[in-house]
């Protein structure tokens, strides 16, 4: 099956007939529910006050009435024109800009918001319609603009379907030059339709530490780049110990389905100097 994003760029594909058929569809809205409620969840809000959410993507606002259901304010942000039109038609109560996410959220102040989340529309971003579109380049612009206008202290929780490993690597590497600490959750990583992966980061908080993701009705570890390793935008070798580079790279590798030998107390061990 195609997916959307090779079909063009975004505000062409979801014109008025594909928005109105994706906010009518109830597969759709229960999975976007789903994922809203489950981002929602990573991001670990305080239950007793309403937080200021910033919905990257935010479409028909599926995910916006969520967070308002959660008792939150949202400010959300699309570049399908067709789409914010639905959602001022369902008379949602968060505010709605039209913009391209590639070119930034420069347009909000300097800590304005509590958190942030997406859902299934980052890995637009990794696609070029045109010569001038670089996806190195608009996501970093993305990423740093958005670790401006959060607080520090902020979390942010993105969903999204990468075509590759090479493409997720890409967009955590990008946030991680951007200033943000975290890394990849994948809920449920065995199952072929149940798999999710959202991308955790934290903005300036020295104690974040990664949730745990979802794996048939239990927790399973998935953590990545502490910020007491990365320093700049770049990981500290020279901090992180030996044995954790080796569990992360035999992570790596699982992931791509290349076989790696089995952990062991011996494993990430300095070896002995020869004579």
């Amino acid at each position: 099956m195609p997916r959307p994003e090779d079909s063009g760029p975004p505000d062409l594909f979801y014109n008025d007939n594909e928005a109105r058929k994706y906010t009518q569809n109830s597969r759709i809205i229960e999975v976007q529910k789903q994922m809203s409620e489950r981002a929602l969840e990573l991001l670990n809000l305080p239950a007793d006050e309403p937080s200021l959410i910033l919905d990257l993507g935010c479409g028909s606002g599926l995910s916006g009435e969520v967070l308002e259901d959660a008792g939150h304010f949202w400010v959300g942000c699309d570049i399908s024109t067709a789409m914010l039109d639905v959602a001022v038609e369902r008379e949602l109560d968060g505010d709605m800009i039209h913009s391209d996410l590639g070119q930034g959220v420069g347009m909000f102040r300097a800590g304005m918001f509590d958190a942030a989340i997406s859902v299934s529309a980052l890995q637009w971003l990794c696609m070029s319609n045109s010569k001038s579109e670089n996806p190195h380049k608009r996501l970093f612009v993305f990423f740093t603009s958005l670790y401006s206008c959060l607080r520090r202290g902020a979390k942010v929780v993105l969903q999204f379907y990468p075509d590759s490993p090479q493409q997720a690597e890409l967009i955590t590497r990008q946030a991680t030059r951007a200033g943000f600490n975290g890394g990849l959750v994948v809920d449920f990583p065995n199952s072929t339709k149940a798999k999710k992966m959202y991308l955790v980061l934290g903005c300036g908080d020295t104690y974040f530490q990664m949730p745990a993701a979802l794996d048939d009705g239990q927790h399973c570890k998935f953590t990545q780049n502490s910020k007491n390793y990365v320093r700049n935008g770049k990981i500290d070798k020279k901090k992180r110990p030996r044995k954790e580079w080796v569990e992360h790279w035999k992570n790596m590798a699982r992931q791509k389905g290349i076989p790696v030998p089995r952990d062991t107390k011996f494993s990430g061990r300095k070896r002995p100097d020869k004579f």
